[in-house]
């Protein structure tokens, strides 16, 4: 199996399991929420019921850009992963921007004032959230990590929101069952603001591997290092590096003895060239060009 079935697979395998927990914990957190009449808590399972759609989401982004280069698509279909990224984006955006509202209408109208502690059940299910979100965090970190998957890594942060609204969940919950109301909304407030800050980050990074941005410094310099270890190799005049969805092209010229054949030149490049590719597995192209050095 190549390393791009065996990612789709990993990407595949990690949304499952974490669409089958957010189900679970979304409909855990909405029958907690309505038999303690807690709106911090229904607004966190709507947070968990997001994780779903989004999960759905990866999966369709990391099959279409697993997909083989063709015709049309000259260049692979890597940036389908920004798409699915974008499209990720704008659902917590909705999502959180739904919570926010209600809360603040709460607030305004004084609807809060209403709200009675019914039941610890909902303390019981902000807490389970709290701990099986934050695990579902890092085991989706560290295999978008193992794939260098940037869509599964957003939704790894997806998880990391859920666990930090949870939290959110629970003060409101517990200042409530103190005789402090008002903090439910509050908690809701918190929970969009977690919500928008996240749909941001995944909204930028998106952006970034769209408009072939450049990689970071330290791969750039590891490259470059790689590159100035072949024999042949006398300098590095020019090496740049374009993001493209989860994968990086590399630009290289390069500086060899000006007595050298063309064919003994050529060679030397076809060295750096495998070098920088089999030695850096987020590298899918390296073009190398060779300069004279007086």
């Amino acid at each position: 199996m190549d390393k791009t079935h065996d990612a789709k697979r990993v990407a595949t395998t990690v949304s499952l399991v974490g669409m089958i927990g957010n189900i679970a914990l979304t409909l855990f957190k909405l029958f907690a929420g309505i038999v303690a009449n807690s709106g911090a808590m229904i607004s966190d399972a709507v947070h968990s019921a997001s994780d779903v759609f989004s999960g759905i989401i990866v999966i369709v982004g990391v099959s279409l850009s697993s997909r083989e280069s063709d015709s049309d698509h000259p260049y692979g279909h890597e940036r389908f992963e920004c798409v699915a990224e974008i499209i990720l984006a704008v659902v917590l955006f909705i999502a959180g921007g739904t919570i926010g509202i209600e809360a603040v209408k709460s607030i305004v109208t004084g609807a809060y004032a209403e709200l009675t502690f019914r039941s610890p059940l909902a303390l019981i299910a902000a807490i389970t959230s709290i701990i099986v979100k934050e695990s579902m965090f890092w085991y989706t970190k560290i295999n978008a990590k193992k794939i260098n998957s940037p869509s599964l890594s957003a939704e790894a942060w997806h998880h990391r929101s859920d666990a930090l609204s949870s939290v959110g969940a629970l003060i409101g919950i517990g200042g409530a069952a103190l005789g402090f109301p008002i903090l439910e909304p509050i908690a809701s407030i918190i929970i969009c603001l977690f919500i928008f800050k996240v749909a941001f980050d995944v909204f930028r990074d998106a952006v970034d591997r769209m408009v072939d941005h450049s990689c970071d410094d330290e791969t750039a310099d590891k490259i470059k290092a790689c590159s100035e270890k072949i024999d042949g190799v006398e300098r590095i005049d020019l090496l740049r590096t374009r993001v493209f969805g989860n994968k990086i092209y590399v630009d290289i010229e390069i500086g060899v003895d000006k007595e050298l054949s063309v064919c003994t030149a050529h060679q030397i490049a076809e060295q750096v060239h495998d070098a920088v590719e089999n030695g850096f597995p987020q590298v899918k192209h390296v073009m190398v060009h060779v300069n004279p050095v007086e």
